[in-house]
C-alpha cells in the first residue's frame, strides 16, 4: 500500500491559505491524509499551542499601523508588538497589522478582550440577560442561556473574539495565532483607537 505524499501543488495552495511555513504545511497535510480542510485546522490548532508556549516573552517592538477608511471617514491606529525588531520590519507582519487595523475600521469593536471588558459592564449585561429568561426554566437553564448570550455579546464587541472580517472561517484571535505559528514569536495587539467622522 502506498502512502500519501502532498503533491507540491497541494503544499502551496494550503501555505497560500494559511501562510504557515512549508514544512508546517506539508506536514499538516500528511496528518490529515491529504484532506485540506483538515490540514487547515490542524495548522491553527499548532499556531494557538505555539501561542500558549510564548505567551509569557515579553514583546514590546512592533508596529503602530494606520488606516483610513475610502472616503476619510473613518480612521484607526493599532499598536501591534512583537519580540523582536527583525519580526517587526517581517512583510507579513506589516500585513497583519494592516488587516487588523482594516478589521477595526470595518467591525467596529468596543474592547481588545473579554478581559478587558469592566466588571462592571459584565454585571449590567448578565443582569439585562437573566431578566430575559423566559419564567418557568430553571436556575441551571436560565444560567445557560445568560452564559450563551453573554459568549455571543463578547464575540460580537471584543476585537480578538471578532470573526475575521476578510475570513469568516477564523477569529482575529485565530489570525494573530497563524501568525505566531508562522514568524515564531509572540504577537499581541496591545492597543487601538478607531475614529469616525461626527462621532
Amino acid at each position: 500500500m502506498i502512502s500519501y505524499q502532498p503533491k507540491a501543488e497541494e503544499i502551496k495552495a494550503l501555505r497560500e491559505a494559511t501562510s504557515a511555513p512549508m514544512m508546517d504545511c506539508r506536514k499538516a497535510l500528511l496528518d490529515a491524509a491529504g484532506d485540506a480542510d483538515r490540514a487547515k485546522a490542524l495548522l491553527l490548532e499548532r499556531g494557538a499551542a505555539q501561542a500558549a508556549k510564548k505567551a509569557e516573552r515579553v514583546a514590546d517592538e512592533g508596529l503602530v499601523t494606520s488606516y483610513v477608511h475610502a472616503g476619510g471617514k473613518i480612521g484607526v491606529l493599532v499598536e501591534v508588538n512583537s519580540e523582536t525588531d527583525f519580526v517587526a520590519r517581517n512583510p507579513r507582519f506589516s500585513e497583519l497589522s494592516r488587516d487588523i487595523a482594516m478589521h477595526i475600521a470595518a467591525m467596529a469593536p468596543q474592547y481588545l478582550d473579554r478581559e478587558s471588558v469592566p466588571g462592571e459592564v459584565v454585571d449590567r449585561l448578565r443582569e439585562e440577560f437573566a431578566a430575559g429568561v423566559p419564567s418557568g426554566k430553571s436556575a441551571e437553564v436560565g444560567e445557560k442561556i445568560v452564559a450563551g448570550k453573554l459568549n455571543k455579546w463578547f464575540e460580537e464587541h471584543c476585537l480578538l473574539d471578532q470573526t475575521f472580517v476578510k475570513d469568516d472561517s477564523v477569529t482575529v484571535g485565530d489570525l494573530i495565532h497563524r501568525s505566531i505559528g508562522a514568524l515564531g514569536e509572540r504577537i499581541r495587539v496591545r492597543r487601538f483607537a478607531r475614529y469616525a467622522l461626527g462621532e
